[in-house]
């Protein structure tokens, strides 16, 4: 507040040429009435004092491009009778430096461009005091010039990229990710970080809310196992996304997470496999393998013997194989060429977690029928009694008939 006589005459510079001043500016260049009544809920009537100016912020704009110095304004005291006398002097923020002032005149200049990005506003001390005796003619005043914001900042995004998961199926409008832009400019002024968010690249796949950058799906039925991967660039345009708006970028990263919407298959409907009729209890046949297009435990499964020849069931087992995922056929009990050369197996594969949102895509298992062919082994003669126990008189003669013994080979 500026007392008795001190005028700083402001000159207010505005984005748009011929534009009206902010009300707050005009209102700053008013002198105060004389002496109002202020009626009071008493009755009472209190009289104001006259006060001679009241400021409160006065506007620059950034990034000054012209040649000469920017003018401010300028100081001027009743008490100025244009001898000489009277100098300017002012203090504070930038003064000196920043701000000039011409002390005969009082007329004060930016002697710098100034970024409203680095300091949004300077607070300064004006006065008037006599140039041969230095006493002041006027009270000191403080005044704060704020620096106008033109649109010099593009928006930038908090992470260069984005890395993102969604599961595969989702419905459309599914959230995946919300991403965030900021801008250096006066959010408060005009439209300059305003932003408004687009989809330059991700179409028709995902989608992106203007305002608020959260990125949702687009496309129903997004199958991981056609396509798992998904390059997304957002976009985020200041001046409320208007023609000149400045603009920055980022990359989203997508990943279609797995759910268990794929059924196990056997590629082949029947397999043959053989063994030794000497294999032992519990040693492997052979490995059968049902694909799954799921990954992890989507693609676990269990393998099961449902059917067969009579006994068949008995002689083999099957057993999940936890890291391949293949079933392995094992012998259950002795196996004979001789007696039988061929089994046959009805196998199933069934996935062991099941989702069922996707029960109208199965059925979740699948059949095959196994051969299984019994081989010869090579196998030694066999008596048909063994001990053999014989009686012979002890002076029987030499090649005298005692019995006979007999063998088979199988």
């Amino acid at each position: 507040m500026i007392i008795n006589n001190l005028l700083l005459l402001l000159a207010v510079s505005f984005p748009v040429p011929g534009s009206a001043a902010p009300p707050s500016a005009q209102s700053d260049l008013s002198p105060l009435s004389g002496p109002a009544p202020i009626p009071e809920d008493d009755g009472r009537i209190l009289r104001r004092s006259k006060r001679g100016w009241m400021w409160n912020h006065f506007f620059l704009l950034e990034e000054y491009t012209g040649t000469d110095y920017q003018y401010v304004g300028k100081l001027h005291s009743d008490q100025d009778r244009g001898d000489g006398s009277v100098k300017y002097v002012l203090s504070g923020d930038g003064a000196g430096s920043l701000f000039l002032i011409d002390e005969n005149s009082g007329d004060i200049h930016a002697a710098k461009r100034l970024d409203r990005e680095e300091k949004a506003y300077y607070t300064l001390r004006a006065q008037a005091v006599n140039k041969f005796t230095n006493h002041p003619l006027e009270p000191e005043s403080e005044f704060i010039i704020k620096i106008h914001d033109i649109n010099d900042n593009e928006p930038k995004f908090t992470k260069d990229i984005y890395m993102a998961t969604v599961p595969e199926m989702s419905d459309v409008g599914t959230y995946v990710l919300n991403v965030t832009a900021t801008d250096a400019d006066d959010e408060t002024y005009g439209n300059s970080a305003k932003l408004v968010y687009s989809i330059l690249q991700g179409q028709p796949y995902f989608s992106v809310e203007p305002e608020t950058g959260t990125i949702r799906t687009a496309l129903p039925n997004m199958d991981r196992e056609n396509k798992e991967k998904y390059q997304v660039v957002i976009q985020a345009k200041d001046m409320a996304g208007q023609m000149g708006g400045l603009s920055g970028t980022t990359t989203v990263n997508i990943t279609l997470t797995d759910v268990n919407d794929s059924p196990p298959r056997f590629p082949h409907s029947s397999y043959h496999l053989s063994v030794l009729e000497s294999a032992e209890i519990g040693s492997t046949v052979g490995r059968i393998k049902a694909n799954d297009a799921d990954v992890g435990e989507n693609a676990d499964m269990q393998y099961t013997i449902i059917d067969g020849e009579r006994g068949s069931e008995d002689v083999f087992g099957i057993f999940t194989d936890k890291i391949t995922q293949e079933g392995v056929i094992t012998v259950r009990k002795p196996l004979d060429y001789e007696t039988k050369r061929v089994y046959t197996l009805k196998v199933e594969a069934s996935n062991t977690h099941l989702d069922s949102r996707f029960n109208y895509l199965g059925p979740f298992k699948d059949t095959a029928t196994v051969k299984l062919t019994i081989q010869d082994v090579d196998e030694p003669p066999v008596f048909s009694t063994a001990p053999y126990i014989f009686q012979v008189d002890e002076n029987a003669a030499v090649g005298s008939f005692i019995a006979a013994v007999t063998a088979m080979d199988p």
